[in-house]
């Protein structure tokens, strides 16, 4: 199996009031995105795809010394929504060669290395997601090549859209964690 894992972030942040872009705020002197990153460099991807747009990453990737081993994406259609951002990672992905995707957020620092290898194992379904311990699904979450092209071409819908519409097409993956992301200052508090 062929995966590549797509990080997004190229959102506004808008419900974030901190001093700077919610992904470049460091938890523990790491940037959110950076940690984001490091968690999917480290479950072994042979490919890391991460697409920006409201904020640029390239000089955040490069002093946090991962620009090497990333794909970094620009999408400077980031305003229309996250489908555009998907698709542009995805884009990649079908470049070079990828069967799979494991999709998650940048704004999602407290997502393991574990979690990112827990769901790109192969299913017999097409789908694979995160189910937290709280009960929730969200990413990461993996799709197979198939799926692609019947994913959302605008707006902020994502795989989400697939399974809740067929959810046959989804196994839900055990986690142990929370699965919560990072949009507001309080939500910090939580990672």
């Amino acid at each position: 199996m062929k995966v590549a894992a797509i990080i997004l972030a190229a959102g506004s942040g808008s419900r974030f009031a901190g001093k700077t872009h919610k992904l470049l705020t460091p938890i523990g002197g790491v940037p959110i995105v950076v940690r984001a990153v490091t968690a999917a460099l480290d479950a072994g991807f042979r490919d890391v795809i991460v697409v920006s747009g409201a904020v640029p990453l390239a000089s955040t990737m490069e002093g946090s010394g991962v620009a090497q081993r990333i794909v970094l994406v620009d999408n400077p259609r980031w305003k229309e929504g996250l489908a555009g951002s998907l698709r542009a990672g995805l884009e990649v992905a079908a470049e070079r060669g990828h069967d799979h995707a494991v999709i998650g957020l940048g704004d999602m620092p407290a997502v393991t290395a574990e979690d990112w290898a827990a769901v790109a194992r192969e299913t017999s379904t097409p789908i694979a997601v995160a189910r937290w311990s709280q009960g929730r699904r969200s990413p990461p979450v993996r799709i197979h090549s198939s799926l692609w092209p019947q994913l959302p071409v605008s707006g902020d819908a994502g795989v989400r859209a697939l399974w809740e519409t067929e959810p046959t097409l989804a196994t839900d993956i055990p986690r142990p964690g929370t699965g919560h992301d990072v949009d507001t200052e309080e939500d910090l508090a939580a990672v």
